[in-house]
């Protein structure tokens, strides 16, 4: 079973946000190393600008190294149109990149889903063919309402679309306004992070049933495992048994979907496995 991680970051300055590790730096190599050790066969790296203002570039300089292992969701200034739409068009020519990410979690975006800052961002996206991702928590009804006026716009929930910081029942409390944007076929939602909502340690199981529940209404072409690795309060090995050893509802080729099959497909990422030097010529 192939395992992609649908969500990491790396980082070479600033100071991380929220509950990520505090250190300067997070390189690809120690990214790598960390992911060889849990059997990751591959990660969509999310650039945080927030803190590293070179992140989309450190991004794809990973990707272009390693075509094989990481793919790309960057970042462009959401409230500088004429600049972003310009950097939209071929944006998929850039080495990895895939998509755009940015958690509008921001004090000044808490207005941008309602206020028009947003509305040259999602027709561009959906003529370039551009998936988004984002934390719509506190925009979910309208998040649904995007999805309906742009059919051909592929849309991803992150971080199952829990609300920031809670935990337990309480990260929950909105999970009917989620599951009820499965009914838009372009909107898919990212199990990134899942641990960090739990109160429990592992296998966090008071938040197995919440995540049955947003899986029964996605299903596991829209359902993808990931992890935020650097801000996880358990291992990369744990995040990852967590769905393949701790939930029985969770088995065989719908299993492989969620845990590395379904996001690539979404993304419109199809990695070329490298040659080996035997192959190489042939």
């Amino acid at each position: 079973m192939k395992i992609i991680d649908a969500q990491v970051h790396i980082w070479a300055s600033g100071t991380p946000g929220g509950d990520h590790r505090q250190v300067s730096s997070f390189t690809v190599d120690e990214l790598l190393a960390e992911m060889a050790a849990a059997g990751v066969d591959g990660a969509v790296i999310h650039p945080p600008v927030s803190w590293d203002p070179d992140a989309n570039a450190l991004a794809e300089a990973a990707a272009a190294k390693h075509p094989d292992r990481f793919a790309v969701l960057g970042q462009v200034p959401l409230d500088q149109p004429e600049t972003s739409r310009a950097l939209l068009k071929g944006w998929r020519e850039r080495p990895g990149q895939c998509g755009l990410r940015d958690p509008l979690i921001r004090p000044d975006q808490k207005t941008w889903p309602f206020d028009g800052t947003l509305d040259w961002l999602w027709p561009v996206a959906e003529e370039e063919g551009l998936p988004i991702a984002t934390m719509a928590w506190r925009f979910l009804p309208e998040f649904g309402r995007i999805a309906e006026r742009h059919p051909r716009l592929r849309l991803i929930i992150d971080h199952c679309g829990l609300i920031r910081h809670e935990k337990g029942a309480a990260a929950f409390a909105d999970v009917d306004a989620v599951t009820a944007l499965a009914r838009f076929p372009n909107v898919a939602l990212k199990a990134t992070g899942a641990p960090g909502y739990s109160q429990q340690g592992y296998p966090f199981r008071d938040i197995h049933d919440g995540l049955h529940r947003l899986y029964d209404a996605f299903g596991p072409d829209r359902f993808f495992w990931g992890t935020d690795i650097t801000r996880m309060p358990c291992s990369w090995t744990q995040c990852i048994t967590l769905f393949t050893e701790e939930l029985p509802w969770l088995q065989g080729s719908q299993l492989e979907r969620v845990m590395g099959g379904a996001f690539p497909d979404w993304i419109g990422w199809h990695p070329i496995a490298q040659q080996s030097p035997e192959g190489a010529g042939n």
